[in-house]
């Protein structure tokens, strides 16, 4: 009996013992990292809207993959011919057509936009890696350094790369992926450092000439909204200013000169 108490207790606690080891808390450094990580992938995550849960719905009904731009244009014309059928059923088709039309117009000007905040910044961050690699510091620590540096939203993806790399990611391969999230401007400046992490490339000569080059088209795009200015001031000046010109200045005239006629 007292052969049996043992062996029961010892498996027992032998049990709780691998249980208790299996599920045991991370370390102090690693639980920091992760909910780090946590935090930063909901600031990034994507809220959906309440047109877009409706697509979601409709499309799982359809049995379709809810994409999140099929799902927000499929909301958007259920809601927009939802509210024109009870006013006008003929204008349905219409509704519908220009809520499909409308969140594709929006994402794609979204992605304008971030690009070019993207392109905006990039001359920016590689004048940063120029000072970074030309101070002595290793791939791995200039992108820690820019990162904490640059305020834009290349510096905002360089320092999600990093948290992967903290994590256990390899500097490169993390670095590739700022590529698909940020587009092709910022290819040539992670190509130049992936290079130079894994293969040993010399880095600071092929910045320097990056720098410029960004630098350089930096000003052409610069020129150029500066040339399209006179042409976006021609509406105002037409349909604005002119008017308020000709009522300000001919106006009294004309009304003098009928007066003086009618006299």
């Amino acid at each position: 009996m007292i052969v049996v108490v043992v062996v029961v207790a010892g498996a027992w606690a032998g049990l709780v013992a691998g249980a208790g080891w299996r599920h045991r808390p991370a370390p102090a450094r690693a639980r920091a990292l992760i909910r780090r990580h946590a935090r930063a992938d909901r600031h990034l995550a994507h809220r959906p809207l309440p047109t877009e849960r409706l697509g979601r719905w409709v499309l799982a009904r359809l049995g379709r993959r809810p994409d999140p731009l099929a799902a927000r244009r499929a909301g958007a014309a259920l809601v927009a011919a939802a509210a024109v059928a009870p006013l006008v059923p003929l204008g349905v088709p219409a509704a519908a057509l220009l809520g499909w039309t409308l969140p594709g117009l929006r994402c794609r000007r979204d992605q304008r936009r971030r690009l070019a905040a993207l392109v905006a910044d990039l001359p920016d961050v590689v004048d940063l890696f120029v000072l970074a690699v030309g101070a002595g510091l290793t791939v791995p620590q200039a992108v820690v350094a820019v990162s904490a540096r640059a305020s834009g939203p290349l510096g905002a993806e360089l320092a999600r790369a990093c948290e992967e790399v903290r994590l256990g990611r390899r500097v490169a391969e993390a670095l590739e992926d700022v590529i698909a999230r940020a587009g092709e401007p910022v290819r040539p400046l992670v190509a130049a450092l992936v290079a130079s992490e894994r293969y040993g490339a010399p880095l600071g000569a092929g910045l320097e000439r990056l720098a410029d080059e960004v630098r350089r088209q930096r000003r052409h795009r610069a020129e150029e909204v500066a040339r399209r200015v006179p042409v976006k001031l021609l509406f105002p000046l037409v349909c604005c200013t002119l008017p308020a010109l000709a009522l300000l200045t001919v106006a009294p005239l004309v009304a003098s000169a009928v007066r003086s006629l009618r006299l």
